[in-house]
């Protein structure tokens, strides 16, 4: 099954490293980050759980809930978050799913349904698909995907960016440029009519082109 933006996010049962979830239920009415891993005791991905861990803070400041995934048992998870600690100087702080019978990663399409057996005797090679970022709205919709391969860290700091326009464009007619960071100038969502941004942005905009029409970032 291939995912794809603007469709709903598959639920599912599983267990963590902070019990038991359903994870529609778990998400509740906030937005949420779930990161996929290959395998335990990989070194890029020691870096990246670490990583999360400190910069968790920001995410909370969002409302957007953290939660891992590795194709491995959650008992396994726990020896790993002491080798993250020790190396990165922080243990995750936010639940990881353990998917020893790869069904999450066969769910969301991280690994092929034809996939079988468990996670027991399988390399990160073998399970190198499952590196992938997904962003999920308060409506269960998938905002944003992400695939790195294995050999390349993923950059925490580009979701939070990506986190900060999807949370503004919800919230107000508007889409951000290239490079975009808060504070920068927006563009005018094409679906508002220039009577329409007259009311919004009585002070005008900038337009280049007729179909851009550029305007400070909204303050909500």
């Amino acid at each position: 099954m291939s995912l794809m933006i603007n469709e709903t996010a598959p639920d599912f049962e599983a267990d963590t490293t902070e019990g038991p979830i359903r994870f529609h239920e778990w998400i509740g009415d906030s937005w949420c980050v779930l990161f996929s891993h290959p395998k335990n005791f990989t070194p890029v991905c020691t870096t990246e759980l670490g990583y999360m861990a400190r910069i968790k803070g920001e995410f909370d400041k969002r409302d957007v809930k953290v939660i891992g995934l590795s194709v491995d048992p959650v008992a396994e998870h726990a020896k790993w978050s002491q080798d993250i600690k020790e190396t990165q100087g922080f243990a995750p702080n936010y639940p990881m799913i353990g998917d020893p019978n790869l069904e999450v990663a066969k769910l969301y399409g991280m690994l092929p349904a034809s996939v079988t057996g468990t996670s027991e005797g399988r390399t990160p090679a073998d399970n190198q698909t499952v590196r992938n970022v997904f962003v999920i709205g308060p409506d269960k919709k998938i905002k944003l995907i992400l695939v790195y391969p294995m050999s390349t860290g993923r950059n925490f700091d580009e979701v939070l960016r990506v986190i900060d326009s999807l949370q503004l464009t919800a919230a107000h007619r508007v889409a951000t440029p290239a490079n975009w960071k808060p504070g920068d100038d927006v563009i005018i969502a094409g679906s508002v009519s220039n009577e329409e941004a007259e009311k919004i942005y009585p002070q005008g905009w900038k337009a280049p082109k007729p179909y851009m029409r550029i305007v400070p970032q909204p303050r909500s």
